[in-house]
C-alpha cells in the first residue's frame, strides 16, 4: 500500500435548500433510510451554519472563508448596481481564494464532481478551471429537473444571465445542451449515475489516488418535480396542513435531542398575499389540495435523493473504500419559502412563464413541465423551531442539518449528536488538516494574492487533541450577511436585523441557549442585555470591515444602539 492510498478519500454531499428537519435523522416523516444510516453510523451536528442561500454557502465550503472574501457578497441573480465591481461582488469563486479541490489536486487527490455548481457561469469559472479533473455540472442556481427549458427556443426570451453563454449544464470544457441530457434525464439520477461513472473509470493510476468527490444536488430546489412512483407513497400525508406538519416535527426534534426541550418554535412569517403564504384554515379545499401537492411532491424529492446517495455509497461499500472516506451531508441553506434565483431560469416575470409553458393543474404537478414552489408555511415546518426561511440570517436561513462519517473519528461516537457551535467554512480546514495538505495561507500563491481560511478544523475537537473541548471557543465572532439581512453571534448571543415585512428592522438580542427559535429579543431588557447588544455590534462593525461588506455598516452596526443611527 502505498503513502497516498492511506489517506482519507472525501465524498461531501450537499441538498438544495433542504431544511433542517427535512431527513429521517433529523426527525422527518420523509423517508431517508440511506442518509440515515450515515447518522447511524456517525455524527449529526446540531448547531451547524452555513450562510443563507446557495452560491454564498458553496463559495465559503470550497473556499474555508467568508462568502464576501471568496466573491458572492451578493448572488450573481442579485447584485445591486452600488455592489458591483467591488472586491468580493464578483458573484462568483474569486482569485483571492485557493480553491479546496484545486489544493487537493495539486497533493495528489483525484478530484471529481457531479452537481450544481453556481459559482461561476463563464467557461474560465466552470469547475475543471477550479480544481475538478473530471466535473459534470449545472452551472446556474436553478434548472428543470427533467432538462425541458423550451424557453431556450426563443433567443428573445432568454434568461438574462444566460444571454451570452446559453449555458445549463456542463462536462469537463463541453457545453451539453438540454435536448442533449436524454428523454429519461432527471437531475438526481444524473448527478449519481455520472459520479459512480467518473469512479468505475478510474484508470489504475488514479485508483492508487485518494478522491475528493463533490456531490451537491440540486433537488429538492424548486421547481419541485419527482418521478410520480417518488410522490405516491406521501399521498394524503399533508392533507392537515403545514401547521400540523411543523408541531409533529417539533415533537420529534425534542424527542431525538436534536433541539433542548425547552424549545419555543418562532411563529410563521409569511407577509405576502399570494396562496401559499395564506393560513391553511382561509384556503378553499382546492387550493388545500394544491398546497399539500406541492409538498407531497417535495418529499418525493428527498427520497429519490436518498436513494440516489444510497447507490454512491454502497458502490463504496462494495469497493472496500467507505470506511477510509469521509462522509459529509449537509443542506446548504434553510428550506426555501420564497422564490430566488429566477433570473438563470426565467426572463421576465415568473407567472408570465408558468402561464405561457407549464401545466400546473394538480394531477401535473411534479412532472417536467409544471412549475410549483412550496411556500413559507411549508418551509417553516422544515426550520422549526428556528425563525424564518432560506434567504435570511435568522436561525431558519442558517442553521442546517450536518451529518458525518468517519469511523476514525466518529466510530467510538457511533449514533452520536454533537451539539457544538459549527460552520461551513470549518470544512476545508478539517478535509485539508485529514488529507495532510497545508493552506498557503494569506500571501501569494500561483502568482495571486490570496486570503487565509476563517474556519477552523473539527480534527482536534473530534480526536481529543490537546484538551479541546470545543471546535470554536466563547470568544469567537461569526458574522453573516445577505441582502442586507444580517447576523452576528459569540457564544451563544446572536444579534439579527431583518428589514420589514420579515422584520423589525432593528437589531434583536437573542439567547440562543435559552431560546434556539428567536422567540425573545433581548435587546431592551436590562442593562446588561443592552451592553451586551453594544458588544456584538462593536464585532458586526469589525466583521464587516474585515471581510468587506458593502453597503450595510457600520450605519446598521452600533450607531442603532446608540441612538444615532437609523432603525
Amino acid at each position: 500500500m502505498t503513502e497516498s492510498t492511506k489517506r482519507p478519500n472525501f465524498l461531501v454531499i450537499i441538498a438544495d435548500d433542504l431544511g433542517y428537519s427535512d431527513v429521517g435523522a433529523f426527525g422527518s416523516e420523509i423517508k431517508t433510510p440511506h442518509i440515515d444510516r450515515l447518522a447511524k453510523d456517525g455524527l449529526r451536528f446540531t448547531d451547524f451554519h452555513a450562510a443563507s442561500a446557495c452560491s454564498p454557502t458553496r463559495s465559503m465550503l470550497l473556499s474555508g472563508t467568508d462568502n464576501h472574501i471568496a466573491g458572492v457578497g451578493a448572488m450573481i441573480e442579485s447584485i445591486p448596481e452600488h455592489k458591483k465591481g467591488k472586491p468580493g461582488y464578483e458573484g462568483y469563486l474569486n482569485d483571492r481564494v485557493a480553491p479546496l479541490p484545486e489544493l487537493l489536486r495539486d497533493a495528489g487527490y483525484l478530484t471529481l464532481m457531479s452537481g450544481k455548481w453556481h459559482l461561476g457561469l463563464t467557461e474560465d469559472r466552470w469547475p475543471g478551471k477550479r480544481g475538478f479533473e473530471r466535473s459534470f455540472s449545472l452551472l446556474p442556481g436553478a434548472a428543470n429537473h427533467y432538462g425541458w427549458e423550451p424557453q431556450l427556443e426563443e433567443h428573445d426570451k432568454l434568461p438574462l444571465l444566460l444571454e451570452r453563454t446559453n449555458v445549463f449544464y456542463v462536462e469537463d470544457s463541453t457545453h451539453i445542451k438540454p435536448f442533449e441530457l436524454g428523454p429519461n434525464f432527471y437531475s438526481t439520477d444524473a448527478f449519481a449515475d455520472k459520479l459512480l461513472q467518473y469512479f468505475s473509470e478510474r484508470t489504475e493510476d488514479d485508483a492508487a489516488k485518494p478522491f475528493f468527490a463533490y456531490l451537491p444536488f440540486s433537488a429538492p430546489h424548486w421547481p419541485l418535480q419527482a418521478p410520480e412512483e417518488e410522490i405516491l407513497p406521501y399521498r394524503g400525508r399533508y392533507d392537515s396542513g403545514p401547521e400540523v406538519l411543523r408541531q409533529e416535527r417539533v415533537a420529534a426534534l425534542k424527542k431525538a435531542g436534536l433541539v433542548p426541550s425547552h424549545a419555543v418554535p418562532h411563529n410563521v412569517v409569511a407577509p405576502h398575499s399570494g396562496m401559499l403564504s395564506r393560513a391553511w384554515d382561509t384556503l378553499s379545499p382546492t387550493d388545500k389540495a394544491f398546497s399539500a401537492r406541492t409538498m407531497e411532491t417535495y418529499a418525493g424529492m428527498v427520497s429519490r435523493m436518498d436513494t440516489a446517495i444510497g447507490r454512491v455509497v454502497d458502490y463504496l461499500r462494495e469497493t472496500g473504500e467507505l470506511d477510509n472516506t469521509v462522509v459529509l451531508f449537509m443542506s446548504d441553506n434553510g428550506a426555501e419559502g420564497l422564490l430566488l434565483e429566477s433570473a438563470p431560469v426565467v426572463k421576465g416575470n415568473v407567472f408570465d412563464h408558468i402561464k405561457k409553458y407549464c401545466d400546473n393543474s394538480l394531477d401535473n404537478v411534479g412532472k417536467e413541465n409544471s412549475y410549483v414552489w412550496y411556500g413559507p408555511h411549508w418551509a417553516s415546518a422544515a426550520t422549526a423551531p428556528g425563525w424564518l426561511y432560506k434567504a435570511f440570517t435568522a436561525e431558519g436561513g442558517i442553521r442546517v442539518p450536518l451529518i458525518l462519517r468517519y469511523p476514525p473519528l466518529t466510530g467510538e461516537k457511533k449514533e452520536g449528536i454533537e451539539h457544538v457551535f459549527a460552520t461551513v467554512m470549518d470544512i476545508a480546514p478539517t478535509i485539508l488538516e485529514l488529507a495532510g495538505v497545508s493552506h498557503p495561507g494569506k500571501g501569494e500563491w500561483k502568482g495571486k494574492k490570496i486570503e487565509a481560511v476563517k474556519g477552523k478544523s473539527w480534527v482536534p475537537y473530534l480526536a481529543h487533541k490537546d484538551g479541546a473541548i470545543a471546535i470554536h471557543d466563547e470568544d469567537t465572532v461569526t458574522g453573516w450577511e445577505l441582502f442586507d439581512r444580517m447576523a452576528v453571534r459569540k457564544g451563544k448571543w446572536k444579534a439579527v436585523f431583518i428589514p420589514k415585512p420579515y422584520g423589525p428592522q432593528r437589531w434583536q438580542l437573542f439567547d440562543l441557549g435559552a431560546d434556539p427559535g428567536e422567540t425573545r429579543d433581548l435587546a431592551d431588557d436590562e442593562d446588561t442585555q443592552r451592553e451586551k447588544l453594544k458588544e456584538l455590534l462593536q464585532h458586526w462593525d469589525e466583521y464587516a470591515d474585515e471581510v468587506g461588506v458593502v453597503g450595510a455598516a457600520p450605519e446598521y452596526g452600533v450607531l442603532v444602539v446608540d441612538g444615532g443611527g437609523k432603525e
